[in-house]
């Protein structure tokens, strides 16, 4: 089997196909990653954006190659439109809960999806099969070593009604920091007419939290009326 197209250059028929269909893969096994989690963006997504990327290189390659009698033209120029353009892609993917940010992960692996599929384009397959596995190193196996070593758990929202105008909210976090949870952002709302009050926070929960036991502990407290403890997304 003739394997001369791995080196080849010229923009064709065959380099062309192996390109567009290796950036898919690659493209595909990040969003594998990103789609076992949840995420926002995830596999079709990824696929989409490694093989445009691809599509956008192999074009910038193409015109000089073809229109050679041109001198002005620049076969980065449109590769350094995607390096800026997918940045407000990776934007849609990051918003704002509180004073807290999420989908900056997501966000880079959008931005760093375009590099691995303009390294295909530019026929690079070496560095974009490495990248890709850097990146699911960085994604999937530096994870789950954070989450040994860091505490895990998830941010949620803890809500508290009090029949009452007045919350003590010294004893709510101290009720909190007992159980390791971890305040991000506060809103107290007050009712005047019927004398009532909440305090919504946007916490840090650890994942071997006694829900029971907190949720007898912050009943305990005086005038509390009605707990909610809530995934934020």
């Amino acid at each position: 089997m003739d394997f001369s197209f791995w080196h080849s250059t010229e923009v064709n028929l065959t380099t062309t196909a192996f390109r567009l269909i290796l950036s898919l893969l690659l493209g595909g096994v990040l969003g594998w990653e990103r789609e076992t989690l949840k995420q926002h963006v995830g596999f079709r997504t990824l696929m989409v954006i490694s093989v445009g990327s691809c599509l956008l290189m192999l074009i910038s390659v193409y015109v000089p190659q073809t229109f050679s009698q041109y001198k002005t033209v620049d076969p980065g120029r449109i590769a350094a439109q995607v390096v800026s353009g997918i940045g407000f892609l990776g934007a849609g993917a990051i918003f704002r809960l509180g004073a807290n940010t999420h989908g900056l992960t997501t966000a880079a692996t959008i931005w760093a999806v375009a590099a691995v599929g303009l390294a295909v384009g530019i026929g690079m397959y070496d560095a974009a099969i490495i990248g890709t596995f850097l990146l699911l190193f960085v994604l999937y196996v530096l994870d789950k070593v954070s989450k040994k070593i860091f505490m895990g758990g998830s941010l949620k929202n803890l809500r508290i009604s009090f029949q009452s105008a007045k919350i003590e909210t010294t004893k709510v976090f101290g009720v909190l920091e007992k159980f390791k949870i971890e305040v991000k952002n506060v809103n107290v709302e007050q009712s005047n007419p019927d004398h009532k009050s909440q305090i919504q926070l946007y916490v840090f929960v650890p994942d071997d939290l006694k829900l029971k036991e907190l949720y007898k502990e912050l009943n305990e407290l005086k005038n509390v009326g009605q707990i909610s403890l809530s995934q934020d997304f």
